[in-house]
């Protein structure tokens, strides 16, 4: 990779993705893109920035011409909880806008990263342990759009040689960008509410077990896969990658070892209740660490000790 464009960029990943890479490559040769204008602040000559709506192929052939650019992380997509109340929506965006990057990949020759997710199983797929090769039955849009997209990517790839790559994230959690209409939101949004009013509502029950990572690991993730050596790539689209299993109520105990008063309560919501029921509690990464060498920094005691530190940066709270 030398020039690099990134999809979705001001997104939960996104907007972490972009420093990663311009550490890594340099600022002139990373360029951000979003179809939400970006904020004042951000704007910055030697850290270049477009407005993209991947549904329209033309604006990202100009994009792609324009910087000569040999490498897309297409992250413009449509969440799973969000895809539920405007599944039309969810489709178009999900599929019509991997499909137009696919295409410009496939005429310019530029390497596509896309991710998948745990979305792209469903309740007959085995929750424990979840194979790489295994039942992709989701009942979601959005699980949907996921198989839909890992199967393009591959066709891609045999059919007209893109070099195509991603993997299947869990749950992200982040201290820098706010969720985004997801069904693992509540490991997000629990820090902040433990933090400002020492408690939260959760919106899954006490036991609804999900795989996770912490941002740092999900970068490193897709990054790594993109540096592999494509000859060790077995999977492609897309492998599973995790770091750490647990339940609302596991994360609520963690965060009382540092935050002693805080108070964890529970109003289901049925919809996201039902979504997190048919994906898997664990999912196996053995072919992406046998493959490529992955391998996650953050466990859970890990994970929560740097969200609180450097939330309490983020948010001005001192210790008492």
């Amino acid at each position: 990779m030398k020039r690099i464009l990134i999809t979705g960029a001001l997104g939960q990943i996104g907007s972490e993705l972009i420093t990663f890479l311009r550490k890594r490559y340099g600022n002139e040769n990373v360029i951000a893109s979003d179809i939400k204008l970006i904020p004042e602040e951000m704007v910055d000559q030697n850290r270049p920035f477009e407005h993209i709506d991947c549904l329209d192929a033309q604006e990202i052939y100009s994009v792609i011409k324009k910087y000569k650019i040999d490498a897309i992380f297409h992250l413009a997509a449509v969440l799973s909880a969000t895809g539920e109340k405007n599944p039309q929506l969810a489709w178009k965006v999900n599929i019509n806008g991997l499909y137009n990057v696919l295409e410009i990949a496939r005429e310019y020759k530029c390497a596509v990263f896309t991710p998948s997710s745990i979305a792209a199983f469903g309740p007959s797929t085995p929750k424990d342990n979840t194979p790489q090769e295994t039942i992709q039955r989701p009942n979601t849009i959005y699980g949907l759009t996921k198989v839909t997209g890992e199967l393009l990517c591959d066709y891609y790839y045999s059919k007209y040689g893109v070099d195509t790559r991603g993997v299947r994230f869990p749950g992200i959690i982040s201290y820098t960008a706010l969720p985004g209409g997801g069904t693992t939101d509540y490991a997000v949004e629990i820090f902040y509410e433990a933090l400002r009013n020492k408690k939260y509502t959760c919106f899954l029950d006490k036991d609804t077990y999900l795989d996770m990572m912490y941002m740092p690991d999900g970068l490193k993730a897709a990054v790594n896969l993109m540096e592999a050596d494509p000859s060790r790539l077995k999977h492609r689209n897309a492998y599973n990658v995790t770091a750490e299993s647990f339940n609302p109520e596991q994360l609520a105990r963690e965060i009382k070892k540092y935050i002693l008063d805080f108070e964890m309560n529970y109003d289901v919501d049925p919809m996201r209740q039902a979504i997190a029921d048919s994906w898997p509690n664990r999912l196996d990464d053995s072919a992406a660490r046998e493959d490529w060498g992955w391998s996650p920094d953050y466990n859970l005691e890990a994970m929560t000790k740097d969200m609180i530190e450097k939330l309490k940066i983020k948010l001005n709270i001192a210790d008492k």
